[in-house]
């Protein structure tokens, strides 16, 4: 049987410079994706998941330990090679929207295609592919501006999903919106997540969101962990 990982990080360890210490965010930290798996890694805030979230992406390169992709290991590669990764393999989704102003909502969802070159016409159908899955159809030609919460997030999924990456990462995608909206956009991205068979990891305080994954993965004193932590 072929194996069906997407992800395997080994020993991960993170540490940044605070004056003439560091500070060590990851400890040797382990974990394993499988292809089409949707897995939510919650903890305290200052934890380490975004930095987790990071290393994941190839956005930051680890203190020590491997990131292996579909195998090879990722960080043998340059930033420019790692630059080329992230936008073919690699959709995110952050806790602000992060939408380029000045284009619309369709413009800015055909963006990472238009980075590898191609042209907007052929990227065109894909882009209001997506947003007509994320609802969003009737907005396509608005700015950022006149577009709520809510729907900047919508965007935003659609755009982390354009080149139909292989890995969506999202660092608190609903974070800024209320109960209602989050709840809608979390149901829209799962429902999209088993439709196209893409990999997903989350990083959220949202445990309605983190119970839906198939896995919940706890982040403390920079290892996971698959059960949470006991109180008292």
């Amino acid at each position: 049987m072929l194996p069906t990982a997407m992800m395997t990080e080994t020993s991960l360890t993170k540490r940044f410079p605070t004056g003439e210490d560091e500070l060590e965010v990851l400890s040797g930290l382990s974990m394993q994706v499988e292809k089409g798996e949707v897995v939510a890694v919650v903890g305290e805030s200052g934890t380490g998941k975004s930095t987790l979230l990071h290393l994941l992406g190839a956005l930051d390169r680890p203190t020590g330990g491997t990131v292996r992709f579909r195998g090879a290991d990722l960080f043998e590669k340059d930033d420019e090679a790692l630059a080329d990764f992230r936008n073919r393999e690699i959709g995110f989704v952050f806790q602000f929207h992060h939408l380029l102003p000045e284009f619309t909502a369709l413009e800015n969802v055909a963006m990472p295609a238009l980075i590898q070159q191609q042209k907007f016409a052929e990227a065109e159908p894909r882009a209001t592919e997506l947003l007509e899955a994320l609802g969003m159809a009737a907005r396509s030609g608005h700015q950022p501006a006149a577009l709520s919460g809510g729907e900047k997030q919508r965007v935003a999924v659609a755009r982390a999903l354009m080149n139909s990456p292989a890995l969506v990462l999202a660092d608190e995608p609903t974070g800024n919106l209320d109960i209602k909206t989050a709840g809608a956009l979390h149901n829209r991205m799962l429902r999209l997540s088993a439709e196209r068979g893409q990999t997903f990891v989350l990083v959220t305080h949202n445990l309605a969101l983190a119970d839906r994954a198939d896995r919940v993965l706890y982040l403390r004193e920079g290892r996971l962990h698959a059960e949470a932590a006991e109180e008292g």
